[in-house]
This record gives structure tokens, C-alpha cells and sequence, in this order.
């Protein structure tokens, strides 16, 4: 045992050695590149000074040594190469997600219209009681997926900010949820089990689908308030204009989907028809706006897909509704199906379009700043009093003489400083003193 701590206290011993052998080494280094300070870094330095005493803060902009690890921040590459805006963390289910909810919504409300003016046993209301539910289903769902933790979707429950889109979303998404699957669950069992159709539970069922078809409206909506919140510029930039493209965008697709399930109705023809031509409208006015954060929807990736979802869920199906009106019947169905699938997949590209065109607005540090195309950095009187360079005032003659006397240079700038001052005036002699 003795050997072996023998042993443990050498290895120490040697560690310790070491170390100091190394901190020697670095001392001597370090004295040996030391920079022997000069008359112009001792003027520099009493200058600052002297401006530090006089006004409290030096307006100067400090040194970066060349090699040293301190980090630049510029316009272009932010601090430590992060941007000055943060990029959307969301993954592919968020916009996936406002597909079907605006979708689901939209077919909750057009199921109670249906219900009201053509009665439950409508196929319409069944098949549009089908879309709700599914896109009730998968809308939590595709959150959670999102979030990663389930936990934290019940957390955002704890609270209520009216003021947050956010905060709303989650109770208008709960909502939606419990009672579109509430009103397909009603409906199911009541196709099982005609006996309990009671009235009771007629009313259940007639109040729970109105409540799906309320929270169904801003399930359709509230995703356009939500990103239009938000500090991105190109989505800031649209927050007027965005609830009611979202909102017209899934009530094309909820039509759609109905549509697909086997409903040949001139209601939901002309439906798809008014939709269509709000969305058309939409594009319109995003090709017209002349914005600088606009931009990333007109080039680019993100530029492609707008366009690309723009023109599927807009002039395509608008002509093909139109032109199944003067069509025969199987003709006209035939166009109809064309223009559901063709809205369906100009909806779910828009989404994607305007989440990636978010990535790219975020990038472009000039959007964030306000700056030109061709400018690259803010102008001087753009930026703050205390971030400007303003000449320095000229110093007391006192400071003057003293810097000209520690340099030993005949003039320096501050006593050009001084110079430049109103000469003084010669004192007056007392009566009796010659």
C-alpha cells in the first residue's frame, strides 16, 4: 500500500510541476509581447478622459484587436452569426395543421348551414360533419406533434390572454375539437340506435353542432391573426389581408372535400365559386403590393409556391366551376372534381408557401432594418444620438498645454483645438500698478 501512494503523491508531484513550469512560461510570453504604450495612445487616453469627466460618457467607438475571438456584429451577419430576427421553428406539421383546420372549421360551418335550411338527414350535413371531425382530430394531434411534449399543450390551458392570438388559438382548438367529434359521435349513434333519438338528445345534439360551427369559424380564421402577429415582416406586412385568405382558402378546400365524398350540389358549386374568386382577388393584391417585405412572395422558392397555390386554388377551380354550369350533368361533375382536387392542393401549397416565405423574410437583414435594396448599413442619421460620431469639442487650454508638454511635439490636434477658439483677452492693468 506505502508503494502505491508513493506512487499517487510522485504523479502529483509531477502534475503540479508541470503546471507551474506552464503558467511561468506564459508569464514570459506574455511580458515579452506587451506593447510598451507611446506619447499618441498617452494623449488618446487623456483626451478620453478628460471627455468622460466632462460629459459623463465617451462617444467613441473602441478597438477590436486583429485575431481576437470578440465578435463582430454586423447588419448582414448579426452577433455570433445570428440573424437579428429568429427564423420559425415550426416544422412541416404547423402549416399542415392550418390546412386542415381551416379546412375542418369551414366544413362545421357549412354542415349547420346545411342542417338549417335542408334538414339533418342531408347527406351534405353528414359528409360535412365527416371533414369537421377529421380535421378535429388531427389538428390537436398535429400540434402535439409539433410541441414534442404533450404536457405543453395542457400548460397553455392553464391560462387566458385575449390579447394573445396564440392563447385564443389553443381554446378556439379545443373547442372545435370537443364538439365537431361530439356532433359526429351524436350523429353515429343515432344512425345505430334510431330508438334513443329523444328529444333530450336532439337538443344535445343540435347545440353541440352549433357551438362546432362557431368555434369552427375562427378555426378558419385565427391561424392568419396568428402569424400576421408576429415581428416577421412579409407576415406583419399582410396581417389585414391574411384571416381572409386563410379563411377563403378553407372553405375552398372544405368544399373540396365534400365535393370528393359524392356531393353534386349547386350551393356548394356557387360556395366554391365565391371562394375561389376571393382567393384570386388575394393574389391579385400580393402581386400589386409594391412592399419591400413582400418580396419573398414573389421570389424565390417561396415565391414559386405562392404563385403555384395561388393560381390552383384560384383562376383554376374558378374557371372550372364556372364553366360546369353550362356543362351536362356528368360533364359538370367531372369539372367540379377537378377543380375540389385542384383547390385541395393549391390550399395545402399556400400554407407551406407562406411558412417558407416567413424563413426567408426572417433572413434578409435589410427587411427588419427598414434599409433600402442597394444599402447595406444603416445611415448615420438613422442611428441613435449615442451611436453617432460627432467631432470631439475642443479641450481647456489647460488639458492642451499639458498633452503639447508630455508629447513634446511643437502643435497637436487639440491645440489646433484650441487654437481655433476665441483668443483670449489681455488682462487690464490696475490704476497705479506701472
Amino acid at each position: 500500500m506505502s508503494f502505491i501512494s508513493d506512487l499517487i503523491f510522485e504523479a502529483k508531484d509531477k502534475r503540479q510541476h508541470r503546471k507551474q513550469n506552464e503558467r511561468v512560461g506564459i508569464k514570459a510570453r506574455s511580458e515579452e509581447s506587451a506593447r510598451i504604450p507611446d506619447n499618441y495612445s498617452e494623449q488618446r487616453l487623456r483626451e478620453l478622459r478628460d471627455e468622460a469627466e466632462r460629459f459623463g460618457r465617451v462617444k467613441g467607438t473602441g478597438a477590436r484587436p486583429e485575431g481576437a475571438p470578440f465578435p463582430r456584429a454586423t447588419p448582414s451577419e448579426g452577433y455570433y452569426g445570428i440573424h437579428l430576427l429568429k427564423e420559425p421553428q415550426w416544422t412541416w406539421e404547423i402549416p399542415f395543421y392550418f390546412f386542415v383546420g381551416g379546412a375542418g372549421g369551414a366544413a362545421a360551418v357549412i354542415a349547420e348551414a346545411a342542417r338549417i335550411s335542408g334538414g339533418e338527414e342531408s347527406k351534405i350535413v353528414r359528409d360535412a360533419r365527416t371533414v369537421a371531425a377529421v380535421g378535429a382530430l388531427l389538428s390537436p394531434t398535429l400540434l402535439v406533434a409539433d410541441l414534442g411534449v404533450r404536457r405543453r399543450f395542457l400548460y397553455m390551458l392553464r391560462v387566458f390572454k385575449p390579447q394573445s392570438p396564440m392563447s385564443v388559438g389553443v381554446y378556439i382548438v379545443s373547442g372545435f375539437s370537443t364538439f365537431a367529434v361530439l356532433t359526429k359521435l351524436h350523429q353515429m349513434f343515432y344512425d345505430r340506435f334510431p330508438q334513443f333519438d329523444l328529444l333530450p338528445m336532439r337538443v344535445a345534439q343540435e347545440l353541440s353542432s352549433s357551438l362546432a360551427a362557431l368555434f369552427g369559424l375562427g378555426m378558419a380564421t385565427y391561424t392568419g391573426v396568428l402569424i400576421g402577429a408576429t415581428v416577421v415582416p412579409v407576415w406583419n406586412d399582410h396581417v389585414a389581408s391574411l384571416p381572409v385568405h386563410f379563411a377563403a382558402s378553407g372553405v375552398n378546400s372544405a368544399v373540396g372535400a365534400i365535393e370528393l365524398l359524392g356531393n353534386d350540389n349547386r350551393a356548394l358549386n356557387a360556395i366554391g365559386i365565391g371562394s375561389a374568386a376571393v382567393e384570386c382577388l388575394e393574389g391579385y393584391n400580393i402581386e400589386r403590393r409594391e412592399s419591400t417585405a413582400a418580396e419573398p412572395l414573389k421570389h424565390g422558392i417561396s415565391g414559386m409556391m405562392q404563385r403555384l397555390g395561388g393560381v390552383l386554388s384560384g383562376p383554376v377551380p374558378l374557371v372550372l366551376r364556372i364553366a360546369s354550369l353550362f356543362r351536362g350533368k356528368e360533364g359538370a361533375r367531372k369539372l367540379r372534381r377537378a377543380a375540389a382536387i385542384s383547390s385541395i392542393a393549391g390550399s395545402v401549397i399556400t400554407r407551406y408557401a407562406w411558412v417558407e416565405a416567413g424563413h426567408a423574410s426572417t433572413r434578409d437583414h435589410r427587411l427588419p432594418l427598414q434599409l433600402a435594396p442597394d444599402q447595406f448599413d444603416l445611415p448615420d442619421n438613422s442611428q441613435p444620438p449615442w451611436a453617432r460620431k460627432p467631432e470631439l469639442p475642443p479641450i481647456s487650454r489647460t488639458t492642451a498645454e499639458a498633452l503639447q508638454a508630455t508629447s513634446g511635439e511643437p502643435k497637436t490636434a487639440a491645440t489646433e483645438r484650441v487654437a481655433k477658439k476665441k483668443p483670449a483677452q489681455k488682462k487690464q492693468s490696475l490704476p497705479g500698478s506701472d
